[in-house]
């Protein structure tokens, strides 16, 4: 594989980007809107300069990497030519199914279709393709550059070469893949979603506050951030839709959806995407901006 095209240029679409064309592959990343192809390659630049000033690559890594990108906010010119594309659009199944008939109806048969959807099946998602033995699921965990795991996700009818091929690039991208069966969640999320949940059922119930939550299960629990702190990072709106998924899936209780979170959402307090959620970010982003004029 040479060429890898990548559906959508925000938080995950530019670090999938960014991971790709840092290991020598030509990226094509695609998006709707140039303003959000903008800003993702200047994300990925920012991230490729925190990276040269703790010297863990050098100016011409950098200066490759960059040059590794072509964006285009034409689908078709966008996915011409690639090896793979990999999805990584909004967690909104009726997008995700347009898009892969798109993509089914444009690239070229011996093309790959990888979704990096966190919870949609897969097997619903190839069912509006023609090639369904090459359509596969590669979730990544954010921030992509950093997290070491891929969770590879066969749909039911995903081929053997197909699952061997993703599992090879993934490690070429110094990731672990982990390979996991087409079951809402999958892993990640199924164990995730529900603590998270349950954090929230925890303040929502009147048990602890934020602070108090987070701080229990940092130093009690050793994680490196509460589940709180983390949903906020993760996206409110993202949490719901995931869990609205497993619930939808599984039809059991415990998935449901704290009436907390879905009020939240609901009144735009998304986390640190709308700067504010179960903590306050505005105040830390006036104090940054402050802080960058001076530096």
């Amino acid at each position: 594989m040479k060429t890898i095209a990548v559906i959508g240029a925000g938080t995950m679409g530019n670090g999938i980007a960014h991971v790709f064309a840092q290991n020598g592959f030509q990226v094509h990343l695609v998006d709707i809107a140039q303003a959000s192809l903008d800003k993702g390659l200047a994300t990925i630049t920012k991230n490729l300069d925190r990276m040269l000033s703790k010297a863990v690559i050098t100016e011409k890594a950098k200066e490759n990497t960059l040059n590794n990108i072509a964006t285009f906010t034409s689908l078709k010119a966008g996915v011409a030519n690639t090896d793979l594309v990999v999805e990584a659009a909004t967690e909104n199944l009726d997008i995700k199914l347009q898009i892969f008939k798109d993509l089914d109806g444009i690239c070229d048969t011996k093309t790959i279709l990888a979704t990096n959807t966190s919870s949609i099946s897969i097997t619903q998602i190839a069912a509006v393709t023609s090639r369904p033995e090459k359509v596969i699921g590669m979730h990544f965990m954010n921030p992509v550059p950093i997290m070491k795991l891929v969770e590879i996700i066969r749909g039911y009818s995903t081929s053997d070469e197909v699952t061997k091929t993703v599992m090879d690039l993934s490690s070429k991208l110094g990731k672990t893949p982990t390979e996991v069966n087409d079951y809402p969640g999958f892993v990640a999320n199924r164990i995730l979603m529900p603590m998270i949940n349950e954090a929230i059922e925890t303040l929502y119930n009147g048990v602890a506050g934020v602070q108090e939550i987070d701080t229990v299960m940092k130093l009690g629990m050793a994680h490196p951030m509460g589940p709180l702190q983390l949903a906020d990072f993760i996206g409110l709106d993202v949490c719901l839709s995931i869990l609205n998924v497993m619930y939808d899936g599984f039809k059991n209780p415990k998935y449901a959806p704290c009436p907390l979170l879905v009020n939240m959402v609901m009144a735009g307090k998304l986390g640190v995407k709308s700067s504010e959620g179960f903590y306050d970010y505005a105040e830390s982003r006036k104090a940054e901006k402050v802080s960058s004029q001076f530096n």
